[in-house]
């Protein structure tokens, strides 16, 4: 991919930019959230993407969180349209035992957030961020050949022109160097659903 077509919403103070890496250095108290459970509104997590009108895709990355130490240091895939619609994909440190695999969705301004429990000692993971029209899907993938179903969902501003990318943030008072590889954006691995068919009143 060609990261000159990439721009900065909140650019880190420390982060290199290499051929086919990017390394970002995190900064305390940065975070995505908003006001679901926890009744507060975090939006200064750094956010590095690019925008397409593209309506079927893919985006693979690859991340590397070995110096994650924190717990909510995280580090992931994100599509941030504005502060209350966006998507994020991430493993966000907990402890010396587990962390926690999951995925935030916001729209209309209210986050939710789906986990599953994995072991600490995975330090790196790929993620698969995939485009049908307006509904999207994440995977992740521990070799990056293999990937499993995060999430599904629709976004209600997620229609023509999107932003994708990348992001990093240390919720708590912390900081750690989130690694990001082998980028590249293909044809939509979301396949059609082969099932039940589409009700003629939602046909797109």
């Amino acid at each position: 991919m060609n990261l000159d077509n990439f721009k900065w919403i909140r650019e880190p103070k420390e982060y290199k930019i290499e051929h086919d890496r990017i390394e970002i250095t995190t900064e305390p108290h940065t975070d995505l959230w908003q006001r679901t459970y926890y009744h507060f509104q975090n939006d200064n997590a750094p956010v590095l993407q690019m925008e397409t009108e593209e309506t079927f895709f893919s985006f693979i990355v690859k991340t590397d969180f070995s110096d994650s130490h924190q717990r909510f240091d995280q580090c992931g895939i994100v599509m941030y349209l504005d502060s209350e619609n966006w998507l994020k994909g991430s493993i966000e440190y907990e402890n010396r035992e587990y962390q926690h695999l999951g995925s935030v969705v916001t729209n209309q301004g209210y986050s939710d957030w789906a986990t599953t429990v994995i072991d600490a000692s995975v330090k790196s993971m790929w993620y698969r961020f995939s485009r049908r029209e307006d509904d999207y899907c994440i995977e992740c993938s521990t070799d990056g050949i293999t990937f499993q179903q995060m999430r599904i969902c629709h976004m209600y501003k997620g229609k023509g022109k999107i932003q994708f990318g990348i992001y990093a943030c240390s919720p708590e008072e912390s900081s750690f160097k989130a690694v990001f590889s082998n980028m590249k954006m293909t044809e939509c691995q979301w396949k059609a659903h082969d099932g039940q068919q589409p009700d003629e009143n939602n046909l797109k």
